[in-house]
């Protein structure tokens, strides 16, 4: 993943919690609970992150996620109808996300974990299809990583050399 230092202390950022799970740990004395909670947080503009927080409370463990999330701000592009510049299939683990343009009027088409994640990104206009594991961490992992990865026509033209008509038509 493409990380770029993004300052965030002008964004405006939105949270979203999108897992809590009671976890647990055996030791001498019996099981020790605790929780743990995947947040996004996104400002709307092309900036989105997760992370995952953990902690004897779940506002705490919320809290926490949150840090973590805007600690991993990415910026991702976007088109003219506010939607992704190509088709692709992000991978984390073994989750797999397909994402599909669409044009103007669709809205997202996705399924909860992924549609946290484009939502609060700013894209109006996507399909999503979660393959593989639906595994919350991994799909939202998936997600993002391919969101990352995704690249305008303008740098596509620049790597290769070439103009962005010859790119795009």
């Amino acid at each position: 993943m493409k990380r770029t230092i993004i300052d965030h202390s002008q964004m405006e950022l939105n949270d979203r919690v999108v897992g809590i799970k009671r976890v647990s740990k055996t030791v001498k004395g019996g099981r020790t609970m605790r929780f743990s909670a995947l947040v996004v947080v996104g400002d709307g503009n092309g900036h989105v992150g997760a992370g995952l927080g953990k902690a004897g409370e779940v506002p705490e463990a919320i809290r926490k996620g949150k840090e973590a999330a805007m600690k991993n701000l990415i910026q991702i592009p976007m088109d003219e109808n506010k939607s992704i510049p190509h088709d692709f299939i992000g991978k984390y683990g073994s989750a797999s996300v397909l994402m599909k343009r669409a044009p103007e009027g669709t809205g997202i088409i996705a399924g909860g974990t992924a549609r946290a994640v484009v939502e609060l990104a700013g894209i109006k206009n996507v399909r999503i299809k979660s393959l593989g594991s639906d595994n919350k961490t991994n799909v939202v992992l998936a997600t993002l990583k391919g969101l990352s990865q995704m690249k305008t026509p303008e740098e596509v033209a620049r790597l290769r050399g070439k103009s962005v008509e010859e790119i795009v038509s």
